[in-house]
C-alpha cells in the first residue's frame, strides 16, 4: 500500500469531491486481455483512488474487475474508489453517477451550456488536455470563476500515436527548465510537471501500466514549487497541443479553433 492516499481532494459544485491526483487506464494499441486487470490492481495497492476511463478505451470491463477483485480482497471499500468516465445525462438522473461534466469544451461552448435556460446539471469538471506547453491558463480561469474544476489529461505531454496526436511536437520531458527545477527537488521533469498541476488545483490523470512510473507519478506531495518556479513554469507555455483529433477537425463543433 502506498504511503499516502489521496491526500489532497479538490471540491465540487455538487458537494462531492474528487481526488487531485487519478490514473489513466487509455492504451494507444488494443489493450492486451489483462493487461489492464494488472495495472489497475498495481495503481490500487500503489495507493491510486481515482481511475479515468472510457468505453471508447475498450478496457472499462477490466478496469471494473480490477477494482472488483480489490474490493474482495479487502484492499479498499467501493466508497473508496472515484472513477471517471464518459457517459450520458440519462445516467445522472438514473441515479447511476454522482457527478457529471464535460470534456474538451472551450470557454465559448461551456458559456452556452451554462446559459441554457433548462440546463438540469451544471457540470462540476471539464476534462481537457493541460499540461506545460499547454497551460491552459485562461481557460482555468475561466473555469474557477464559474466553480468548475479542470481536469487535466496527458499532463506529461506528448505520444507517439499519429492518429490522436501531432508527433512534430517537442517533447515536454526535455524541457530544460523542467529538468532545473527537477534536479533543485531531486525530482524528475514527469515529477515537477505534475506538481505545478496540482498547485494550480487541476486534477491529472496520467497513464501509465508501468508500476514504477505509476510510483513516480504519485510522489509528488512532498515538495513544493516556490512562486519563482511557478512563474517559470508559466513562461514555457507554447500553447501546443497534442491532441489534436484531426479526424475530427471540420466538425462544426470542433473545440480546439478557439484560443481557450
Amino acid at each position: 500500500m502506498g504511503d499516502s492516499v489521496d491526500p489532497w481532494r479538490v471540491p465540487f459544485c455538487d458537494g462531492n469531491s474528487i481526488p487531485i491526483l487519478g490514473l489513466g487506464t487509455y492504451s494507444l494499441d488494443k489493450p492486451i486481455k489483462g493487461e489492464t486487470v494488472k495495472a489497475v490492481k498495481a495503481g490500487i495497492e500503489i495507493g491510486y483512488r481515482h481511475f479515468d476511463g472510457a468505453f471508447m478505451y475498450g478496457n472499462e470491463d477490466e478496469v471494473g474487475e480490477a477494482i472488483q477483485a480489490k474490493i474482495a480482497d479487502g484492499t479498499v471499500k467501493r466508497e473508496d474508489i472515484f472513477y471517471t468516465s464518459k457517459v450520458m445525462e440519462s445516467c445522472k438522473d438514473a441515479g447511476l453517477v454522482r457527478s457529471i461534466g464535460v470534456s474538451n469544451f472551450n470557454h465559448k461552448q461551456l458559456e452556452t451550456l451554462l446559459r441554457m435556460p433548462k440546463l438540469k446539471y451544471k457540470p462540476v469538471c471539464n476534462q481537457v488536455e493541460c499540461h506545460p506547453y499547454l497551460n491552459q491558463s485562461k481557460l482555468l480561469k475561466y473555469c474557477k470563476s464559474n466553480n468548475i474544476v479542470l481536469v487535466g489529461y496527458s499532463p506529461l505531454g506528448s505520444s507517439p500515436d499519429p492518429k490522436w496526436f501531432n508527433p512534430n511536437n517537442p517533447i515536454l520531458l526535455n524541457d530544460p527548465e523542467l529538468r532545473k527545477i527537477g534536479e533543485k527537488h531531486n525530482k524528475t521533469a514527469a515529477q515537477v510537471a505534475l506538481r505545478y498541476q496540482i498547485q494550480r488545483d487541476v486534477v491529472i490523470i496520467p497513464k501509465s501500466f508501468n508500476p514504477g512510473r505509476m510510483k513516480q507519478n504519485k510522489e509528488i506531495f512532498d515538495f513544493q514549487l516556490t512562486d519563482e518556479e511557478m512563474k517559470a513554469i508559466d513562461g514555457i507555455n507554447k500553447n501546443c497541443r497534442y491532441v489534436i483529433v484531426k479526424q475530427l477537425i471540420d466538425h462544426p463543433k470542433y473545440p480546439f479553433h478557439e484560443e481557450y
